[in-house]
């Protein structure tokens, strides 16, 4: 989707750019070539091995932030910086689903880890083997979306302890079988993936401030892997798109809130098949740029609503 996101972010020559999910730098890369010497870059990722890579890539060039890409606008912002463009690249890469010492996929085994910061202590051998039954069922159809989610939960408990990918694996296979055109345990994995990274608390939690982080005309890019990342970008860039959030059948608006974003992507931009890079198939792209002070004042619009 390179140049979907080299379209819509527009990097220009002297620009700041924030990556918040740097991972191997290919995006950066493109863009880093576009804004030139006089340009900034500032590449965060949270995987240790994905910071390793990108400083022999890179080296003095851009700045480098260990940390979830929360956790960085938060610092950015209290030291006063705003950048021109955001780019959030969601979900696992393929270096961590391609290692099995990471313990992402089921397709070799490995330890059942999953998490993207190895320094955090949570794994999803944790989850697996510590939660209860019904805590757990909830957890895979919340987050993995899979109606089957009591049966795999029970399995799962009566093979415990459950140590590696391929253990997990086995459990949901035997309990729903595999008649599917997916393995069946692929929404199991990516429910636990996102419960031991908190995926989508990050995501709700640092939206606001990378809005907040981006200069008047700046451009926000986010590509998600998972209608639920989807529904929290969709609903975040319409609401701050508008100048009332109030609830429909409220006539009058008492809300006072004031539109910060232009959504630059009506419906999102779907991947496309990929036989190097298959995941980029369910990737969606939205963007949006922020509002400049002119942009805010035209054309005055009445918050009444009553027709």
């Amino acid at each position: 989707m390179q140049e979907d996101v080299l379209r819509l972010l527009n990097p220009k020559a002297g620009e700041t750019y924030f990556d918040g999910t740097a991972g191997y730098g290919g995006h950066a890369a493109a863009i880093i070539q576009k804004i030139g010497a006089g340009g900034e870059a500032i590449l965060v990722d949270r995987d240790p091995d994905a910071i390793k890579h990108l400083g022999k890539r890179f080296g003095d060039r851009v700045g480098i932030m260990h940390d979830d890409y929360a956790g960085a606008a938060n610092k950015l912002q209290e030291q006063g910086r705003m950048v021109d463009m955001i780019l959030l690249d969601l979900g696992v890469s393929s270096p961590q689903l391609d290692t099995p010492r990471r313990g992402f996929s089921f397709r070799d085994d490995g330890p059942l880890d999953m998490r993207m910061d190895t320094s955090t202590d949570r794994t999803a051998a944790d989850i697996v083997n510590k939660i209860g039954e019904s805590e757990l069922a909830d957890l895979i159809y919340r987050f993995g979306e899979d109606r089957k989610s009591r049966r795999i939960a029970r399995a799962i408990v009566q093979h415990r302890p459950i140590t590696t990918t391929a253990q997990l694996a086995d459990a949901v296979a035997g309990a729903i079988g595999r008649s599917q055109d997916i393995h069946p345990a692929t929404r199991t994995f990516q429910a636990l993936r996102i419960e031991v990274n908190d995926e989508l608390g990050q995501l709700q939690t640092a939206l606001p401030t990378l809005v907040a982080l981006l200069k008047p005309g700046g451009r926000i890019a986010v590509i998600s892997f998972h209608s639920l990342e989807d529904r929290i970008v969709k609903e975040f860039f319409r609401n701050e798109s508008r100048d009332c959030i109030c609830p429909p059948e409220q006539p009058i608006c008492t809300c006072d809130h004031v539109a910060t974003l232009k959504i630059l992507t009506t419906k999102p931009i779907p991947g496309t098949q990929d036989a190097i890079n298959p995941r980029a198939r369910s990737a969606k792209l939205r963007a949006a740029s922020k509002l400049t002070p002119k942009q805010k004042e035209a054309p005055y619009v009445s918050k009444s609503k009553t027709t």
